[in-house]
Formats: structure tokens, sequence, C-alpha cells
């Protein structure tokens, strides 16, 4: 059976930075949690930070990119933490498709805040979701559940007949 790891505040764990959460109402995740699936992770918090928490977001600082707090603490090693634990999940659990949460400095997958604290969004990938990427892992954000669920069923078809559509697919040679 395929595990998903999923951002926990999705779940409903108040884990976010202002103490609250992100619970994401959708049938493939009750599904998931029901058979066991899901394996629930706030890297922020895995990282060892606190909650509630300052605000943070994705800085660059000459070639580096840090994470600071809106009150310009480096948060960097906490988000890395947070991303190794992450990452060491997948790897002990086979994990090849995770849910998390967007906009995120550790979750982002489409987008995250651009480091000025504005409410100003840009593209990106925050510490966990590139590390996760890294690893082959395919990172779907809340907004897509649909699509994370149509993969997942994807990765559970018996091979044969990945392969026998993959073959009915494709054009016939002469």
């Amino acid at each position: 059976m395929e595990r998903v790891l999923v951002s926990a505040c999705l779940l409903g764990a108040r884990v976010r930075y202002h103490g609250g959460d992100a619970r994401a109402q959708h049938d493939a995740l009750d599904r998931w949690l029901a058979e066991g699936r899901v394996v629930a992770l706030c890297p922020e918090v895995a990282g060892g930070l606190s909650t509630p928490r300052p605000p943070a977001e994705i800085v660059e600082r000459g070639s580096r990119l840090r994470v600071l707090t809106n009150e310009s603490r480096d948060v960097t090693g906490a988000f890395e933490r947070g991303a190794a634990i992450a990452a060491h999940a997948v790897q002990e659990h086979g994990i090849r498709i995770a849910v998390l949460k967007d906009g995120s400095p550790s979750c982002g997958s489409s987008r995250i805040y651009d480091g000025t604290f504005s409410g100003r969004a840009v593209a990106g990938d925050g510490v966990t979701a590139a590390r996760l990427r890294s690893l082959g892992v395919r990172i779907f954000n809340e907004m897509e559940l649909d699509q994370a669920a149509a993969y997942l069923a994807h990765l559970e078809e018996p091979p044969t007949l990945r392969d026998n559509r993959e073959i009915s697919c494709s054009p016939l040679s002469p």
C-alpha cells in the first residue's frame, strides 16, 4: 500500500505559525486516513519551532537562501532539520507522493511568499517541498487533491494494466 505524506495542518493539527490549522476537507484525505496511508508531519514543528511562532519567509542573502522571521531571526536551521525529518519519513515508508500546504516556507510547492512580509507571493518551493522533490516525490498542494488521488490510483495499478494502457495509447509502427 502506498503511503502519502500530508502536511499536519491540512489534517486539522493546530501547528501553523499563528497557532491554527488549514484543515482541508476532501474525500480522498478521509479515505487515506481510514486506510492508514497518511504519514502526517509539520516540518516546522518537527524541526524545533514552537506554535505559535513569528511568521517566516524565504529570503535571498548573498548567494544563499535563508528563512527569516518578520523579526529578522534566522530560522533556516529549523527548516532544514524539518526537511531532513520529512526526507527520512519518505525513505522509511517508501513514500512517492506528498500533499503539502502551499504558500508555506516549508511546504509551498507552487508558491511561497517573496521575503518582504508584504503578502506578495512568487512561484517557488518551500524548503521541505524542494528537498522531497529532489528525492523524486511527486508534490501536490491542498487545491490539487483530485490530481493527487488520481496519481495515487495510477501508482497502485497493477503493472500489466499500466503497460497495456501505454501500449494501446502508442501509435502503431508500420
